[in-house]
């Protein structure tokens, strides 16, 4: 069910909804659209949970950003895609980008989000997005060459084991230009990644919460998710071995089945 929703900030956003369930918000990465959280991911979620997935502000044919935004601009969006739906909590899962927009979601709403589960992300703060996938794809997009952007953007964000796979390169390509992904957006997202900061508020989350993270992202280091998880009380980590930044393209039964572990420690949102 496709359903274009107005957020308090303006915005319209367009969104989807699959299946039935406990209501799950998905939150998607820097210059990602809806359609990159795969079939087979949406797949292995839908038989136990009600997920909302939606374009950020400029993309797609979701409303125009039109100008430099931040991190808690883009987490008021995902809260207006809750009001939207009349969903009064979700269980949330939010990767790299969108594990921040997930941060300042929880951080600012708390009975908004009954779990959250925060993937191949990083509580910000100096260095915290310099790692060497980072800087060669900043590099790529820079070059304004679209065939090495989309060569580095597959080299950088999967590990070599999943690049090796025939026909991953073609798969890569077709799914990412489904949708309008303008530069200058993406510019900006990069600038509200840039400025994101919740090291010393992170710590005041209670709801389950699980941090997942592949030990071969070239894009945030694995050392943000251990960090990340030794910041909010209680939280879980997942690491796992020869996994890219991209982890729910490479494990996408593993990765629906830690967040249906971290959902049943709340289901109902108490």
């Amino acid at each position: 069910m496709q359903i274009p929703v107005v957020s308090d900030t303006g915005p319209v956003l367009d969104a989807e909804v699959f299946g039935e369930g406990e209501p799950l918000l998905l939150i998607g990465g820097m210059s990602a659209h809806r359609g990159m959280w795969t079939d087979e991911l949406l797949d292995e979620l839908t038989p136990h949970f009600s997920v909302a997935v939606y374009d950020h502000r400029g993309i797609g044919a979701s409303s125009r950003a039109e100008g430099p935004f931040t991190i808690a601009d883009l987490a008021d969006d995902a809260r207006g895609i809750l009001d939207g739906l009349d969903w009064d909590s979700a269980h949330v899962l939010g990767t790299s980008m969108g594990g921040m927009i997930a941060q300042e979601l929880a951080l600012a709403a708390p009975d908004r989000v009954r779990s959250l589960v925060l993937g191949c992300t990083t509580a910000g703060g100096p260095g915290a997005i310099g790692a060497p996938g980072a800087i060669r794809l900043v590099e790529a997009i820079s070059s304004r060459d679209a065939t090495r952007v989309a060569r580095t953007a597959f080299e950088v964000n999967l590990s070599p084991g999943y690049t090796a796979h025939t026909g991953a390169f073609d798969r890569f390509v077709s799914m990412s230009t489904q949708r309008r992904v303008p530069s200058a957006v993406v510019a900006w997202q990069a600038g509200a990644c840039a400025g994101h900061d919740t090291r010393d508020r992170i710590g005041s989350l209670t709801m389950p919460t699980a941090v997942i993270h592949g030990d071969v992202d070239e894009v945030i280091a694995v050392a943000e998710g251990e960090r990340l998880a030794d910041l909010i009380p209680q939280a879980t980590l997942t690491r796992w071995a020869g996994v890219g930044h991209m982890f729910w393209w490479e494990r996408p039964g593993d990765t629906a089945e830690v967040v249906r572990k971290i959902a049943r420690e709340n289901p109902s949102g108490r």
